[in-house]
């Protein structure tokens, strides 16, 4: 069981703790993310990317780079249409820890950095209590 927000980690890409809004109407997990380039290691694309670990301090910053899983059009909650870069982590959110894809994209105006979708609540066979918080603890 989770709450409508949980602490979550993802640990291939050095992130120790952040808080994540659950959200059942995403299909797609997305991970804030900014200055994202696109680079080439042994013929396949990757990304290197950058996001705050500190919602309170946004000069907290991690670099981050991960294989690109796929690039594909995402329509945002307001019907706008982006292409976004779409990567492949481990996930933990309690002692529960799983793959997921992530798709990068800027949150500045959101106030979580992360969103967890229903495709990765689905692979960690969770049930959401809307109604409650932190269920998970912190990592």
């Amino acid at each position: 069981m989770v709450g409508w927000r949980e602490w979550v980690a993802l640990p291939e890409l050095g992130i120790e703790r952040l808080q994540c809004k659950v959200d059942t109407g995403a299909k797609n997990s997305a991970l804030h993310a900014f200055e994202v380039d696109e680079f080439q290691r042994d013929g396949e694309r990757w990304v290197r990317f950058y996001i705050h670990i500190d919602e309170d301090d946004l000069s907290k910053v991690q670099v981050c780079e991960a294989k690109v899983q796929d690039v594909r059009a995402v329509t945002d909650s307001s019907g706008n249409v982006s292409e976004r870069y779409f990567i492949e982590s481990d996930v933990q959110i309690g002692e529960q820890c799983f793959k997921i894809a992530i798709s990068l994209t800027s949150r500045d105006t959101m106030a979580f950095k992360m969103l967890l979708g229903r495709t990765a609540l689905r692979e960690g066979h969770f049930v959401v209590a809307p109604h409650q918080s932190f269920l998970q603890g912190k990592k």
